[in-house]
């Protein structure tokens, strides 16, 4: 009897352990625990957002927890964002460490921040051997090569990635390319500021926050670019591959701002603007979630080789430079370097 019931309270005990189990396996994990490589650039105002503890939806399924600091001694803007940032930052309940080791050892995932793109390839060489996921920041690199190098490097080791720019997810410029008062898109005229950074490709540095949105509602295939350039304005022209036309207008004097003239088949519209950071991070936190990149590591090498070429064609005094071209030079630049 003693045997019998010694037996019934094992049983007992094992179902109650195992209903426990259950329940706690059905619980949520809780956030994705960020990191944060370079906090010299948009890493204070990304934080508040998201660290926010009235977040909702996506926002509040990540946290960031850690934080390298980063930053470029010669480049000014560097420094001084760095300085005003470190302190608040730790103020939001983020780890500051010495190393992206140290980093990589306390999150799941990694937001590469650092407003230089120079040091983008070797930042993010621990980041894809240590199999984290990762979102880079615009720009991806310093250079097409090097961004070629960042991507080659995320498909061996099986680690998703991605870069953008905000600009990209603008409700207006998402929009657009879908307006049926507009018909199929027939071109773009886009213009966003342009100021220039020595260590960087012209358009490298802020031009891409129009040529992403330039690219999201024209979509890809352009084959050839010209450049006019002043002091205060460039004017590049991209023809694609179906002879549409589409412009990006780099503003350094006067009045700047963000925006488009969208040619449709049915009509002409306003588009682009600036929405603000939340809608690039929601697609970031999906991204995190899904392991699925928003935009194909295709289309930003297109970007990127669009403004290679931008920057070839003013060396040329102006001259038509395909795309093609930039990125067979940037292949072969990988080549010699391995």
């Amino acid at each position: 009897m003693i045997h019998k019931r010694l037996l019934t309270a094992c049983f007992l005990s094992l179902a109650f352990l195992a209903i426990d189990s259950t329940s706690r396996a059905d619980e949520p994990a809780g956030p994705m625990k960020a990191g944060i490589i370079g906090l010299d650039a948009h890493a204070l105002p990304w934080t508040k957002i998201i660290n926010d503890p009235k977040a909702t939806g996506e926002l509040a399924e990540m946290t960031v927890v850690v934080g390298y600091p980063g930053g470029s001694p010669d480049i000014p803007h560097s420094m001084g964002i760095l300085n005003r940032s470190v302190e608040p930052i730790r103020n939001l309940g983020v780890e500051i460490v010495d190393s992206i080791d140290e980093l990589l050892k306390k999150c799941d995932v990694v937001l590469l921040l650092s407003i230089d793109g120079r040091p983008h390839l070797e930042q993010a060489k621990p980041v894809f051997a240590a199999g984290k996921p990762v979102f880079i920041d615009k720009p991806i690199a310093g250079s097409l090569a090097d961004a070629i190098e960042i991507f080659r490097l995320a498909k061996e080791h099986n680690v998703p990635c991605f870069s953008s720019s905000s600009l990209r997810f603008a409700a207006q410029t998402i929009g657009i390319r879908n307006d049926p008062k507009l018909g199929e898109v027939r071109g773009c005229d886009q213009y966003a500021p342009c100021h220039l950074e020595p260590h960087h490709p012209d358009l490298f540095w802020y031009g891409i926050h129009g040529v992403e949105p330039l690219f999201t509602i024209m979509g890809t295939g352009c084959k050839s670019v010209t450049r006019v350039h002043t002091e205060g304005t460039d004017l590049v022209v991209g023809v694609w591959k179906d002879g549409r036309v589409g412009t990006f207008r780099g503003i350094r004097d006067g009045r700047r701002g963000y925006g488009s003239t969208v040619f449709g088949s049915k009509g002409i519209a306003p588009g682009g603007g600036f929405g603000g950071y939340e809608p690039l991070i929601v697609e970031i936190v999906k991204f995190f979630k899904t392991g699925k990149p928003p935009i194909t590591p295709e289309e930003t090498l297109e970007i990127f080789a669009f403004m290679e070429a931008a920057d070839e064609s003013k060396r040329q005094g102006g001259a038509s430079v395909t795309l093609e071209s930039v990125m067979e030079k940037a292949r072969r630049a990988n080549a010699v370097r391995k």
